[in-house]
C-alpha cells in the first residue's frame, strides 16, 4: 500500500468510527425518549383518572346542592331526601309486582 491508500483507509476508518458513535448516541436518545414517553403516558392516565374523579365529585356536589336548595336549612333538606327515598321505594315496589 502506498501512502495515499493508507491515508484513505485511515479516513475511512475514522468516518466509520464517527458513524458508529453517532448510531450509538441515536440509540441512547431513542431509548431515553421511549422511557420518557412511557412516563408521560402514565402521567396522562393518572391525570385523566384524577380529572374523572373530580368531575364525578363535582356532579355529586351539584346534585347535593340541587337537593338542598339555595336557602333551605338542613331539616328541610332531610325532608326532601326522605320524600325522594319514599318515592323510589314505591317505584321499586311497583316494579317487583
Amino acid at each position: 500500500m502506498d501512502s495515499n491508500e493508507n491515508q484513505l483507509v485511515i479516513q475511512l476508518k475514522e468516518k466509520i468510527e464517527t458513524i458508529v458513535s453517532m448510531l450509538e448516541k441515536s440509540e441512547e436518545d431513542r431509548n431515553r425518549l421511549q422511557k420518557e414517553k412511557l412516563q408521560l403516558t402514565e402521567q396522562i392516565k393518572l391525570k385523566t383518572t384524577a380529572f374523572e374523579e373530580l368531575e364525578r365529585r363535582y356532579e355529586t356536589l351539584k346534585l347535593a346542592k340541587a337537593i338542598l336548595g339555595s336557602g333551605e336549612n338542613s331539616h328541610d333538606a332531610r325532608i326532601r331526601v326522605n320524600r325522594i327515598v319514599r318515592e323510589i321505594d314505591k317505584c321499586i315496589a311497583l316494579l317487583n309486582h
